[in-house]
């Protein structure tokens, strides 16, 4: 077991269906699901030598849909895994599921193989909410596919919820915890839902019967209370988990540890560098079929310089509920981090956005909620400052 651990990412871009809010790099036309299998094992395959030194110790298989694949082709991708990385054995291994795309025998295979974390997206409860969020399953066919899990094995089921959905009201939003809850799952996201550009949802906009920002307001702030009697704290800006069942693959993206993507679209850092690969599905079976440049396939490539470091570690460890510790702060960066951002912690803390617990700031859940705002701010302004400080000219 060497000292140096890393996430393993691959990214299936195919669905049965496309939700018209979704604006993942996916798509239903599964005819090059086959090579596309075939080139993630070769692009796994390329990175072996390189990972050699590390220790895989979280694997999350996203989408997309990762079970649309036929599941002797997504086994495949598994073992791939295991052949080309030194993968511990308490490894943690997730796969996204859709609750129409799974059944009890090919949930125990997955089992057999070592996945031992699912990832099922619900989104709301209520079949009408389901409709109009352009969901393939009802409510019914979700709790079918939890209760299958459960009997294939699974121990470690999170389920994704989402609030802001078009004909929503606190009272339904509630009612779907509550039937989450009855499940007893091990972990729970909650996700605002964002109309973003070029989706079918976009086109739409003003016509959407969107709650208001008020009534998304309560609901995020329900959930945190709920959740919390439930015995499922808050860990994250959208994550609630049971005592030891937090997601380990999303911390090593909170805390800035290293993690490598597969598949266009999935983004690494890796090396002090951060890249990612082209949305583009034929380029990237092409590029692995043909080795060419790998440059021909990344949308970005970078070294991180000790500014952005800086930055990114306040925006990510910001989003976990224990935040930021001014020790270790100090100790990484060499300067106070109330140094830095006194004015900005003085003024969220009096309105109640954020607070000081022990030696670390952190959001309330007030501040939450508004978090990217708030991060815009602190982190715009003063972008020199943070460059000179970084680089130890300015401490």
């Amino acid at each position: 077991m060497t000292e140096k651990t890393l996430g393993l990412y691959l990214h299936i871009p195919f669905c049965l269906s496309k939700c018209p809010y979704c604006d993942f790099y996916s798509g239903t036309d599964m005819t090059n699901a086959d090579r596309y299998v075939d080139a993630l094992l070769l692009h796994m395959a390329d990175y072996a030598g390189a990972a050699a030194e590390y220790d895989v110790d979280t694997v999350y298989i996203g989408g997309g849909t990762p079970t649309s694949l036929p599941i002797g082709r997504l086994l495949e991708l598994i073992d791939g895994v295991f052949a080309n990385f030194s993968v511990r054995r308490d490894a943690e291994i997730t796969v996204e599921a859709n609750p129409a795309t799974v059944s009890t025998s090919e949930l125990r295979r997955l089992r057999h193989a070592g996945v031992n974390r699912l990832s099922m997206g619900l989104q709301s409860a209520d079949d009408a909410e389901l409709s109009l969020l352009g969901r393939i399953h009802t409510f019914s066919d979700f709790t079918d596919s939890f209760r299958a899990a459960r009997r294939a094995g699974f121990q470690n089921l999170n389920v994704d919820l989402m609030y802001g959905i078009p004909g929503q009201t606190p009272g339904s939003f509630r009612r779907s915890i509550e039937q989450v809850l009855a499940l007893d799952p091990e972990h729970i996201s909650l996700y605002g839902l964002k109309i973003e550009d070029g989706t079918p949802f976009a086109a739409r906009r003003d016509s959407l019967p969107l709650p208001d920002e008020d009534s998304e307001c309560a609901m995020y702030f329900s959930a945190i209370e709920t959740l919390s009697e439930a015995g499922y704290p808050q860990y994250e800006i959208s994550n609630f988990a049971k005592p030891g069942h937090k997601c380990l693959h999303n911390l090593r993206y909170w805390n800035c540890e290293e993690y490598l993507g597969f598949g266009p679209g999935a983004h690494s850092y890796f090396g002090g560098r951060r890249f990612a690969f082209r949305r583009n599905l034929e380029d990237y079976i092409a590029n692995m079929e043909r080795p060419g440049s790998i440059a021909d396939m990344l949308s970005e490539n970078y070294e991180i310089p000790p500014s952005e470091r800086l930055g990114e570690y306040v925006m990510l460890r910001l989003r976990l509920n224990e935040g930021i510790d001014t020790d270790v702060f100090a100790i990484r960066f060499g300067v106070s981090f109330e140094k830095l951002f006194g004015k900005y912690l003085r003024l969220y803390e009096q309105h109640g956005f954020m607070e000081k617990v022990g030696r670390s700031w952190r959001f309330t859940p007030k501040g939450m909620f508004v978090s990217n705002t708030i991060l815009s701010a602190m982190l715009d302004f003063d972008s020199d400052m943070l460059r000179r400080t970084a680089d130890g000219t300015d401490c």
